[in-house]
């Protein structure tokens, strides 16, 4: 999780430079194939106090729902949740700065609970805030980011958009994780990036658009530091047969197509909802 890495090894380091130095407004180098894209910008990204995250809508969200803000269950301020741990409905007075399309902070959002968390199987959290979709638009002319109901295709163009340095990088979905091993942590069907996308610490949660759609298909959770196997900041992939595989250098992305089945009436997460294949509690 060197793209968080913040609640428990790297916390000090990342807070440190998120206070003492201002973040650049920095564009990688994209080889991403051609393809006629959406604008993306920083709009309904946010900073968290360690990770980068998103206000995120599932079509079916209503402008009257309480908003939602997704990052990863590694950046979650109680820590990194064990091995098979899921956090439901925890409150939560956590703060957001939202950003505009330009990357300047235009608001402070709170939480009011943790809706859902994990490291198991995939790494999110969702948090529900005290503002409304229409609130946040009304008042700040920002609107929720939406999550895709489709799997993304191998050679999809994306851009992940960093809220805590304001920061894009831009490459392309190279493949898919079968198994994504580190440390005691596995996760499933993981996107891996080609190499531009070269994320850093701080980076962890920012949400993986879709350059054609506009709408999110991944969250932005880990790479490879040091080219070690299967160690903390060192994942590993696994194929169906138990080979391992390490690419030294290169980041991953955790999908988010399954979140989408299970938000229900009211942008409330119900994990018996038809479709819902995310860790119970």
């Amino acid at each position: 999780m060197k793209k968080s890495l913040v609640g428990a090894l790297f916390g000090v380091l990342l807070i440190g430079a998120a206070t003492a130095a201002p973040a650049a407004a920095l564009d990688a180098p994209s080889d991403a194939p051609a393809t006629k894209a959406k604008a993306v910008n920083f709009a309904g990204t946010v900073a968290l106090s360690n990770c980068s995250g998103s206000v995120v809508r599932v079509p079916d969200s209503q402008p009257t729902d309480p908003a939602l803000v997704m990052s990863n269950g590694h950046c979650l301020e109680s820590g990194f949740p064990g091995p098979g741990e899921v956090v439901v409905d925890q409150p939560s007075s956590r703060t957001f700065s939202l950003l505009n399309s330009a990357g300047s902070k235009v608001a402070t959002l709170r939480a009011s609970k943790v809706a859902y968390g994990t490291m198991t199987d995939t790494d999110v959290s969702l948090y529900e805030l005290t503002s409304t979709y229409q609130q946040i638009e009304s008042s700040y002319g920002i609107k929720a980011l939406e999550l895709s109901a489709a799997r993304p295709a191998q050679g999809t163009a994306i851009s992940v958009v960093s809220g805590y340095w304001k920061r894009v990088y831009n490459c392309s979905v190279d493949g898919f994780a079968y198994r994504l091993k580190e440390g005691e942590w596995t996760w499933k069907d993981s996107v891996r990036y080609t190499s531009t996308c070269d994320t850093i610490g701080g980076t962890s949660g920012s949400p993986v658009l879709d350059q054609s759609t506009g709408k999110v298909v991944a969250v932005n959770n880990t790479g490879n530091e040091s080219g070690e196997r299967c160690t903390d900041n060192n994942p590993c992939e696994v194929d169906e047969s138990g080979n391992v595989t390490v690419r030294e250098g290169i980041n991953y992305a955790q999908q988010t197509y399954g979140i989408v089945p299970c938000v229900g009436i009211g942008n409330k997460i119900d994990l018996s909802a038809a479709g819902c294949e995310l860790p119970k509690p």
